[in-house]
């Protein structure tokens, strides 16, 4: 089943957000899961509302596999770009969106200090590192990227589908260069088709090699490109089974 409930955000003047969180319908008594924390929540679950009318069709997929697995996924901020302000851990400019004033640091500590101990307070949670994971794709994707790298000792899986990273590689790279804990996987992955040229997606391509080859001395990463996918929610959906197993999440031990 998915819940929806208002949460009430200390970093942004105690205003509410929408959390959407799918919980198993069938947990035996006393068994506790997982907890994957996800960004955009309102694009995971139902058509009728995403953005652009298309979800990842994770309710489906979580129902049809019977997977324990908790997901929590957080709304974001819909006025003008304020969204990319939460989901960035960089100030950076863009030609179309202008100044972007970054608050995702803050958002990750948030989510760490006051988020989790919600989520763990009333529901059936593993609440330990082993078990609790990062999610999102193009800006989520980054903030998953940055939170599991940044976050370790929180978080030891990140599904990094698309990551925004345009203007900020080179605090980005920085951030990635910290220590992380041992047993912290990254799945991270992008489509052929979301770049409007091939130069484009030779640097896209270089930027995420990049990020790879900066993580692997301390993390496993399972890159991948799809040739044919876009960026879209109906090219995400496809990709989790594979990111699902790659981060250990599909085990019958709740990951």
């Amino acid at each position: 089943m998915v819940i929806k409930e208002t949460i009430r955000m200390s970093i942004y003047d105690n205003t509410e957000r929408m959390l959407h969180i799918y919980v198993p319908d069938h947990l035996e008594k006393e068994q506790r899961c997982g907890v994957l924390y996800m960004f955009d929540g309102h694009n995971l679950f139902y058509d009728e509302d995403a953005t652009y009318g298309k979800s990842w069709g994770l309710r489906e997929y979580l129902d049809r596999t019977g997977l324990p697995l908790i997901v929590v996924g957080l709304e974001c901020n819909h006025e003008g770009n304020m969204r990319l302000c939460e989901f960035s851990p960089y100030d950076f400019q863009d030609r179309h969106w202008g100044t972007v004033k970054a608050s995702g640091k803050q958002l990750i500590r948030w989510m760490i200090e006051e988020l989790k101990p919600q989520i763990d307070a009333f529901f059936p949670t593993l609440p330990d590192r082993e078990h609790t994971a990062l999610g999102g794709s193009s800006m989520g994707g980054l903030m998953a990227l940055y939170g599991t790298a940044c976050a370790s000792k929180t978080f030891s899986r990140g599904a990094c589908l698309s990551p925004f990273h345009s203007h900020i590689m080179g605090p980005l790279i920085r951030d990635l260069k910290r220590k992380i804990e041992p047993d912290t996987r990254f799945y991270l992955s992008w489509g052929g088709n979301e770049c409007f040229s091939k130069k484009a997606l030779a640097t896209y391509t270089e930027a995420n090699l990049k990020i790879a080859r900066t993580l692997m001395p301390q993390a496993e990463v399972y890159l991948h490109l799809y040739p044919n996918q876009d960026h879209s929610e109906a090219s995400w959906e496809k990709e989790t089974p594979i990111w699902m197993k790659e981060l250990g999440l599909i085990k019958k031990e709740n990951f």
